[in-house]
């Protein structure tokens, strides 16, 4: 069973010069999986909450490409804050974990990679359905 312990943060290189900075991504390198679908959120308005969810079997990489917020990830038995703000760190979360964004900046940018393509079955959409199935 999955942990929030073995969600973890990922150094994305970064290089920079007087003209700007540079990061890379990496399939099976720096990113622990195959990339198979990449989605990123944008426009969203103060005091929204997104995620709200946990996947079966899909690994996630997420990624605050602009602006900041939380990012809250909990196995049923402990819950951590994680707060992103800078496009050259990312959060792997594993699969049977829930997450929920909040407390976004204005203009953030939320950009995820998953390790499977859109399936809904994968989804749980229930907190209470996911306490039980992590018990």
């Amino acid at each position: 069973m999955s942990t929030i312990h073995h969600c973890k943060i990922i150094d994305i290189p970064k290089i920079s010069s007087d003209k700007g900075s540079l990061s890379f991504l990496e399939s099976n390198s720096i990113i622990p999986f195959d990339i198979k679908r990449v989605y990123f959120t944008y426009d969203i308005p103060s005091g929204a909450e997104r995620g709200g969810h946990a996947h079966k079997e899909q690994h996630e990489i997420v990624i605050a490409a602009s602006g900041s917020f939380n990012i809250i990830i909990d196995d049923g038995n402990e819950k951590k804050k994680i707060f992103l703000n800078t496009p050259h760190k990312a959060l792997h979360i594993v699969s049977g974990i829930w997450r929920e964004l909040n407390d976004f900046s204005t203009g953030s940018v939320v950009l995820v990679m998953n390790s499977g393509l859109y399936e809904e079955q994968d989804y749980i959409r229930n907190y209470n359905e996911f306490k039980v199935e992590n018990d």
